[in-house]
């Protein structure tokens, strides 16, 4: 059942996908340890453990087992680590200025507490929130207007190793939380290399004394001052920060580009499973490319 959910995790696929590729494919089969003669796994069979090991917590403990094998496996954390966050979308909520208060006081709007159906059905914890891109200079060097994309839904904190690119350490929580304050909750400590690399959402004054406490060496990106230009030593080192920290953007990248990380569940318990999955899933497949590149030389 574990193999299933790694299934669903690797290929985008819901409960109902999962059962029908299951039949479909012998690759699947052959993964899962099934006969052509065997019984595969219902939908309704996968959603109930997936909801037991949302229940049990279990995901932070899988994924600390895996990390204990990596590091028996030779793939000690090193180098520092690099890290950010990243917003996995959930389907849209429609709902009233009245409702949308309510949530937000953490509290059950009205017209839904004798509606038990609606309210299963309605998603109190994730959030909307912002993403800008920034736009490019025109060819005359005018600047342009920087695009604003509203995104719902939860976001994947996370911290890779430099040496080996591996997810060490996640948490997850609302589109609308500051990154900032999810930094001593990712941070590996027992990474050998002592820096830490991150943009600009992670400086501030209280993350700097944490790290210095913690015994990490900051090489967060400065942030340009209020009303002045940045100046070109600052830019310098933003941009030989860059080199490094660009690092954690290929694990985003293949989260939502071949693996199709989206979430289908409601609730945040029920994204912790879903957004750790994906994360324990890119260590696995990390893992096997490594241990071909090993096998090649």
């Amino acid at each position: 059942m574990f193999k299933v959910l790694v299934l669903q995790a690797l290929y985008s696929l819901s409960d109902d996908q999962a059962e029908f590729q299951i039949q479909d494919r012998l690759s699947f089969m052959r993964f899962l340890g099934l006969g052509l003669a065997d019984k595969v796994p219902d939908a309704k069979t996968i959603w109930l453990f997936r909801e037991h090991l949302a229940e049990a917590g279990a995901i932070r403990n899988l994924f600390a087992r895996f990390d204990k094998h990596l590091a028996k496996a030779g793939y000690l954390a090193m180098g520092g680590q690099i890290v950010d966050a990243t917003v996995v979308t959930v389907p849209k909520q429609r709902n009233s200025e009245e409702e949308k208060a309510a949530i937000k006081a953490g509290e059950v709007p009205e017209a839904w507490k004798d509606k038990p159906g609606k309210l299963r059905q309605k998603d109190r914890d994730a959030r909307w929130t912002v993403k800008f891109a920034k736009a490019k200079p025109a060819e005359d060097g005018k600047k342009r207007v920087d695009i604003a994309v509203p995104a719902f839904g939860y976001k994947n904190h996370i911290a890779i190793d430099r040496r080996h690119g591996f997810i060490r350490g996640w948490s997850r929580s609302n589109a609308a939380a500051y990154d900032g304050a999810q930094l001593p909750n990712v941070l590996d400590k027992q990474n050998t290399g002592s820096t830490v690399w991150a943009d600009t959402a992670y400086r501030s004054k209280k993350n700097e004394e944490w790290l210095r406490e913690n015994g990490f060496n900051s090489d967060i990106h400065r942030k340009k001052p209020k009303g002045k230009p940045m100046s070109e030593r600052t830019a310098r080192a933003n941009a030989r920060r860059s080199t490094i920290r660009s690092g954690v953007e290929h694990v985003f990248a293949h989260e939502k580009g071949p693996m199709g990380l989206v979430i289908r569940t409601i609730g945040i318990v029920r994204a912790e499973i879903k957004i750790g999955m994906a994360n324990l899933a890119y260590n696995f497949r990390r893992f096997v490319w490594h241990q071909g590149r090993a096998a090649s030389a």
